[in-house]
Parts: structure tokens; sequence; C-alpha cells
């Protein structure tokens, strides 16, 4: 078994909020080989009280309120918070057998590493879902980058202190685009019992991508961070070195400095091999 915490801020079924990261959790549970541990919460989608509440309302619906869930940070100012001991605590009893896959602001794997600076030493994988390398566009509407950005030190930190890190980023994930009808019709046509449980806690997020982006589906982007640490053999690696940049970083921009020429950190930004199947995947993990 595989064993990790999801760092996220899960907003699945709250109204008018992003739904990936639920998405994200329940094809981690669907995974016989991936032992979640736990899961942090962070702010990001909404604040954190709500995160925290939803998630912890989600696995107990779903029949999973063994897996503990912590309360993350607030903001980014916010250096503490029980995630951020939780995580330092787990990996410790996990030493060098723990995944963290962080799908939102990283100010919990900051306030973390704060606590113990040997954090990411121990860990084996980190992988991460934000960042951009150029300016992310949407039916010719630019999206601004939303959790790398959040938080730029925290963010700078991991990137640079991390070993072993993926970072999927938003360019990566248009390519996981999930059709509203296809999603409609296999949770239909499924005996899954988290088949219905997952078209009402997601239905409207259709309506919300319609109005603003006029795409008749959604882009999976917490799904493929997820599928990435526990089907990597779906992408193709891609070695990246640059020398993160505060101001840049700002903006969630994976790019150096005009006046740095040497880079000192080295990151991973895989991209999926085939869509199709990644999309299958994701299908037979929710349901079976």
């Amino acid at each position: 078994m595989r064993k990790l915490i999801h760092d996220c801020d899960n907003t699945m079924g709250v109204e008018g909020c992003e739904i990936d990261d639920g998405l994200a959790i329940l094809y981690l549970l669907g995974k016989p080989d991936i032992e979640l541990l736990g899961i942090t919460s962070i702010y990001g989608n909404s604040d954190v009280e709500t995160v925290y509440s939803n998630t912890q309302a989600m696995m107990k619906e779903i029949g999973k309120g063994h897996i503990p869930v912590t309360k993350g940070s607030s903001g980014k100012k916010d250096r503490g918070g029980e995630a951020a001991r939780y995580i330092v605590d787990t990996v410790r009893l996990n030493e060098g057998a723990i995944s963290i896959l962080a799908t939102g602001p990283l100010t919990n794997l900051y306030a973390a590493y704060l606590l113990d600076e040997s954090l990411f030493e121990k860990v084996q994988q980190i992988v991460l879902m934000g960042g951009i390398t150029k300016p992310l566009i949407i039916n010719g509407m630019e999206l601004a980058e939303l959790n790398f950005s959040c938080d730029p030190e925290a963010t700078e930190c991991v990137l640079r202190n991390g070993k072993n890190v993926s970072v999927i980023t938003g360019h990566t994930c248009l390519d996981a685009f999930f059709s509203e009808q296809e999603f409609r019709e296999r949770l239909a046509s499924s005996k899954s019992p988290l088949s219905g449980y997952m078209l009402k806690k997601c239905s409207s997020w259709f309506g919300q991508m319609a109005k603003k982006f006029n795409i008749a589906g959604f882009y999976n982007w917490d799904v493929a961070a997820a599928v990435y640490l526990a089907e990597p053999s779906l992408f193709k690696d891609s070695a990246y070195r640059f020398e993160p940049d505060i101001n840049n970083l700002k903006r969630g921009l994976l790019t150096s400095s005009d006046t740095m020429t040497v880079p000192s950190c080295k990151i991973n930004i895989p991209k999926i091999l085939d869509t199709n199947a990644l999309i299958e995947e994701v299908y037979h993990a929710w349901l079976g």
C-alpha cells in the first residue's frame, strides 16, 4: 500500500464552488493500492472553516468517517493550525514511505516545514496541482492561477526545498477535460453507490462552467494530479529547471526573473500521454 496525505481545499457540493478536490478524494479512495492516511484542509476555494466542515461531512456521507480530517491555515499569514502538526507527525511515523498530494495553496506544507525543516527529506514524493508557465487561456478568456499565487512565499519554500516534486500545471490539466454528457451518462448508468452522490454534488457545477467559459463540461484539475501520483505511466515526465521568483509566483508563474541566469530549482512537470486513457482510469476508480 502506498501511503498518502492529501492537502486540499475541497468544496465539492458547496454552491458555486469547485468540485475537483472532492473528485480527487473519491478517485484516491477507489485505488486499492493507495492508503489515504488523512486529509488536511486549507483555504482556497472557500474559507478554511467551510472546507473543513464540508470535507468532514463528505467523508461521513461516503462511509469513510474513520479517515481523519484536520483543519489547516486560514490564510497565508496563518502559519499555524493543527494540519501542520498532523503532517509533521504523520510523516515522522511513516518516514520514507509517504507521499503528499497538495491541490490547494501550500500554506499548510510551509507551516509544517517551519515546524520541521527536515520534513521534505522524509517524504517519498510531493505532487502539486498549480502553477502556470504562460497565460492560461480557456475559450479566449484568461484564467488566473489560484493555488500557487495564494501564498507565494509558501510556494517558493516547497519548490526550493522539496525533494522529488512533480507539478501538474494548469496547462497540463487542460488535457483533462470531462464532458457533461459523458459524466451524466456514465454515472446515471452505473450501479456504484457513489454515482448518485456524485451527480447530486456536481450537477450545479456544469452550469457554472457554461456560464463562465461557455463549455459543456469541466477541467478536472486536481484529479489529474491524483492520477499522476497513482498511475504515473499515464504521463511523460519532463524535468524543468528555474529559479523561483516571488514576484512571478504572485501570479503563479513558474519562470525565473529576467535578472536571474542560473536556475537552482529542479521540478518535474509531467504531460498527459493519452487523454482517453486518463479519463477511463478516473471513471474506473470512481465507479469500479
